[in-house]
């Protein structure tokens, strides 16, 4: 049965739109905890739009669950990472001029740098994961460097309609076929809502959903535990009836 891990990076949007204090996005880590999160994650961008340095070590030792630390392959986040110790990295490529973060890492054209990366952080007991599009050539490069999980861009995925989304879905069960049958372990995330969840969450081997827009969004009408609380059911209730 997939988990869900809360991405809560949109709460520290609405706090830096004004560089003010609040809203703490520590305190609504929290809320998603009580809504039935598996996991928090953050991403630490080079820019800091949002997540703070001051967050991720708050969190560290606030949070109940897992920190997952999205962030780019730099020596800036590799030493912001070695002295937190989150429960495990997610590495993302990384742009100043992107609204969100756009198509999944080229692990392959990477070798030699990330190989190098990702053993820097699993010598201090990080676990890695790489943040790749569905494609099998990334999926074995992702293996050949050493990253322990991948996570799936379901991006694509999520904008796409009829025929052409489920032309994208068969490349991501595909996909998570091919990493299962190397040892790596997989998650998804990037564009999912309430309305497309529940076929990525039927992957049969499928570990761990990240969601953060669709979740804080809904969040404004009905609260944060709530709307954890119903995206948790949504992806249990598709599990269970497999």
């Amino acid at each position: 049965m997939a988990t869900l891990g809360v991405n809560i990076d949109h709460i520290a949007n609405v706090r830096q739109a004004r560089r003010t204090i609040e809203p703490d996005p520590v305190q609504f880590a929290f809320l998603a905890e009580l809504g039935g999160a598996d996991s928090i994650t953050v991403h630490l961008r080079e820019d800091r739009r949002h997540i703070q340095d001051r967050d991720v070590f708050i969190l560290k030792e606030t949070i109940k669950t897992k920190l997952n630390l999205e962030m780019a392959a730099t020596e800036e986040m590799l030493e912001i990472s070695k002295k937190l110790l989150p429960d495990y990295v997610t590495l993302v490529p990384e742009k100043r001029e992107e609204v969100t973060t756009e198509g999944g890492l080229d692990v392959k054209n990477n070798e030699k740098y990330l190989k190098n990366f990702v053993k820097s952080l699993k010598y201090s007991n990080i676990q890695v994961s790489a943040f790749i599009d569905p494609e099998s050539e990334q999926i074995n490069y992702s293996k050949e460097i050493g990253f322990d999980f991948i996570e799936l861009h379901t991006g694509k995925y999520a904008d796409l309609n009829g025929e052409d989304q489920y032309k994208e879905l068969q490349k991501i069960i595909e996909s998570s076929y091919v990493a299962n049958d190397i040892g790596l372990v997989v998650n998804a995330g990037h564009g999912l809502n309430y309305q497309n969840v529940q076929k990525i969450a039927s992957i049969n081997n499928m570990n761990e959903l990240n969601i953060g827009h669709s979740i804080v969004a809904r969040a404004l009408a009905v609260g944060l535990e709530k709307s954890v609380r119903e995206m948790k059911s949504l992806i249990t209730l598709n599990s269970i009836s497999k």
